[in-house]
Parts: structure tokens; sequence; C-alpha cells
């Protein structure tokens, strides 16, 4: 099994979403055995009204935290797909950057499930929660 670190995750982000992904300008807080938490810096490109943290974002941001628990729960990344994604939004994230905090619930040889707990920076109440199924393609050409 390989190490899957803070830096191997950040070069990750860097390099494997999709370009719009890479402009939401997220970072990684940190890694755990089953988890990551990451961070989604507020910007006004974000919203509708009002600076009101879209929900195209979130889920968006809510996917891309799921995949980096993956990969640290499993030693490394590999290619996955998302298979579903149900979220609950539960209040606005207004003019604040928006913490997800990932992680897997169970991993499998070729499925993953996930929780994903979505907050304002400084308010430990959620804006959202994300329930993600992966299929993995460890094999996949």
């Amino acid at each position: 099994m390989t190490t899957f670190d803070k830096t191997a995750a950040s070069a990750l982000l860097k390099s494997a979403p999709a370009p719009w992904v890479q402009d939401l300008d997220l970072s990684v807080e940190s890694l755990t055995a089953d988890g990551a938490v990451l961070r989604m810096r507020f910007s006004d490109k974000l919203c509708r009204d009002n600076g009101v943290v879209c929900g195209q974002a979130l889920m968006s941001f809510a996917d891309t935290a799921m995949i980096l628990a993956v990969a640290s729960a499993a030693g490394g990344y590999f290619p996955m797909t998302t298979v579903d994604q149900t979220i609950h939004f539960m209040r606005p994230a207004m003019k604040s950057d928006v913490l997800a905090e990932a992680r897997v619930v169970r991993l499998g040889k070729t499925m993953a499930y996930g929780s994903v707990s979505l907050r304002t920076d400084g308010d430990e109440r959620p804006v959202a929660m994300a329930q993600t199924a992966y299929a993995l393609l460890r094999d996949a050409k």
C-alpha cells in the first residue's frame, strides 16, 4: 500500500479534477485513515444572490472531498467514478469559506461509500450533508 499524505492529496487536487473544479480553489486541511477535511475559499464567483454559495459548487466540493477521503483510506489514489450522491441542504453558506469533512463509511474492492458534512468556517452547524457511493476502477486502463 502506498502513502497518501497531505502533499499527495494537494498534488492530486491540482491534476485530477476537471479544470472548472480546480477553479473552486480547494485546499487540504487534514487527512485521516478514513477521511479528509478540505476547504473551499469564499469567492463571489461561486455565489448566487447576496453572497450565498450556490448548491452546484457545494455538491462538487463534497464529491471532490470524498474522492480524497477514499484515496486516503485506500493508501493512494486510483480511478473511481461517482455512482450516487445525495445531498441535503440545511442552511445557506454565506460569504464564508466552507469546510468539508469527508469520511469513508465502507471501502470494498469495487465500491466505496461515504458521508460528507459541509459547514462554514467558524460555525459547527452543518450547511449540507451528503451521502456518496463510488465505483472503484482499480484495474481500469
